[in-house]
C-alpha cells in the first residue's frame, strides 16, 4: 500500500492506494499547526488502527502540504510509525509537468498533485476547480503543460469575513440544503446564495474565458470540499472527482520510486 497525505489549510487527508492502484481508504482530520511529531504519531497509529490498515503493508507515502509548519514535524510522525520513506512535493521532485509559470518554483504542492491528477487521468485540455479554503482554477493544455490559473478567496473565507468585518451579519455553515432560488428572503438566505451562487456563476464565467484563452473545449474536473455543493448551482457541465489530489500525488509517487 502507498499512503498519500494532503495537508490543507483546514484538514488533512489520509488515504491508501492498494497494489492494484484501488484507493482503499480514507480519514480526515482538522490540520493543527502546533502539533509535535510525537503528537502527529499518535494521530497517525490511530487512524491505522481504526481502518485496519496493517503498517508492514505499506511500502511508500507522500505528502503534499501548503501549510509549513505542519511539514516537518508531520512527515517525522510518518517516517517513526511507518518506517519508509515519506517523500514530499517540492521544488524538484519530478512530477512530469512542464511548469510554464513566471516562477516554476512557486507552484503549491497541491497545485501540482491536482494537475498530474488530471493529466493522467483525464483527457486534455482540463481545467481542474479546487473548491478548497481557497478557490483554485488552473489549466493544463494539451501537451500536458501546466500553463497557470487563478486564485480566490474560497466559500468559508468569504463567509468568515462577511461576520468579521460587518456588525450584523452573523458567521453562517455551509450545508448541502440545496437552494431553490437566487434572490433570498431572509439573511441566512440572502448570505447562502450570495456565497454559493456566486462561487457558482464566478466559476462559469471562468471556465468560458479559460476555454477561449485555450483555444478549445476543455475537460473539466471540480474536486475539494466544496464541490458537491456548488456542482448543482453551475450551468456548466463537469466531472466531479473528490479523490483528484490523492490520485495524483500516487502519480508523482511512482515517477520518483
Amino acid at each position: 500500500m502507498i499512503l498519500t497525505i494532503d495537508v490543507g489549510n483546514t484538514n488533512t487527508v489520509f488515504g491508501g492506494f492498494d497494489d492494484n492502484g484501488e484507493y482503499a481508504f480514507e480519514s480526515r482530520i482538522s490540520t493543527g499547526t502546533f502539533r509535535m511529531a510525537d503528537e502527529y504519531a499518535i494521530t497517525v497509529a490511530d487512524i491505522l488502527d481504526l481502518y485496519k490498515i496493517d503498517r508492514s503493508k505499506i511500502t511508500g507515502a507522500i505528502m503534499s502540504s501548503v501549510v509549513p509548519p505542519v511539514t516537518v514535524q508531520l512527515k517525522a510522525a510518518l517516517e517513526k510509525v511507518l518506517g519508509c520513506r515519506v517523500m514530499t512535493v517540492s521544488p524538484g521532485i519530478k512530477t512530469g509537468l512542464n511548469i510554464r509559470i513566471d516562477e516554476p518554483a512557486s507552484l503549491g504542492a497541491d497545485m501540482a498533485a491536482v494537475a498530474v491528477g488530471a493529466k493522467e487521468n483525464y483527457p486534455l485540455p482540463a481545467i481542474v476547480i479546487d473548491l478548497g479554503t481557497a478557490t483554485k482554477i488552473l489549466a493544463v493544455d494539451k501537451t500536458g503543460a501546466f500553463i497557470g490559473g487563478i486564485i480566490s478567496p474560497g466559500v468559508k473565507i468569504s463567509s468568515e469575513a462577511l461576520a468579521a468585518k460587518t456588525a450584523s451579519l452573523p458567521l453562517i455553515g455551509i450545508t448541502n440544503e440545496p437552494i431553490r432560488k437566487v434572490i433570498g428572503t431572509n439573511t441566512i438566505d440572502c448570505m447562502r446564495s450570495g456565497l454559493l451562487y456566486g462561487t457558482a456563476f464566478m466559476l462559469d464565467g471562468m471556465i468560458e474565458s479559460f476555454e477561449r484563452e485555450i483555444g478549445e473545449k476543455c475537460t473539466v474536473i471540480a474536486t475539494g470540499g466544496f464541490s458537491g455543493v456548488i456542482k448543482p448551482l453551475c450551468k456548466t457541465d463537469f466531472i466531479l472527482d473528490e479523490n483528484l489530489i490523492m490520485k495524483g500525488l500516487l502519480g508523482i509517487y511512482r515517477k520518483n520510486k
